[in-house]
């Protein structure tokens, strides 16, 4: 029986999970797999970029965010999806050996009005280096089930 409802997450809260280390070998998987582009699979090629040197891919960052965000507390909720994804932003290179970790803060929270046994609550994540540089930030919303549907909110 999951432990976390729509009611345990109250705006203003903010929670950080992980760590987590992401490695070369890594990165060069994912981007052989999902995102070929060079910045993300050979060092000298990268070095040639924007990026100044190899960097995971953004979706990289977002699936690692996903992973935290499931071990964190996701699978641990009554979660039921969410509508969609309002921003998300790649503000800094992801590199190898970097120790990562998910800061999570509920932004808003309201009950469904046309479905009183769920609740949306939207939240901003960031993936935080060990100095607590935001490398990658996203805002969305949450479905989760209700400990009391149709109570007031």
């Amino acid at each position: 029986m999951p432990k976390r409802t729509w009611e345990d997450f109250k705006t203003g809260d903010v929670a950080v999970y992980g760590p987590r280390v992401i490695t070369r070998e890594e990165i060069v998987a994912f981007s052989a797999e999902f995102d070929l582009q060079p910045m993300h699979m050979d060092e000298a090629a990268a070095s040639a970029t924007l990026l100044g040197g190899l960097a995971a891919s953004g979706w990289h960052g977002c699936a690692l965010m996903m992973r935290m965000i499931a071990d964190g507390f996701l699978l641990d909720s009554t979660s039921m999806g969410s509508p969609g994804i309002e921003e998300v932003r790649w503000l800094r290179p992801l590199r190898p050996g970097t120790q990562l970790r998910l800061r999570v803060t509920v932004l808003d929270s309201r009950a469904s009005k046309s479905r009183p046994d769920m609740g949306l609550t939207r939240m901003h994540y960031e993936l935080i280096d060990a100095a607590d540089t935001v490398i990658t930030s996203m805002t969305s919303t949450m479905m989760f089930g209700r400990r009391q549907p149709g109570a007031a909110a």
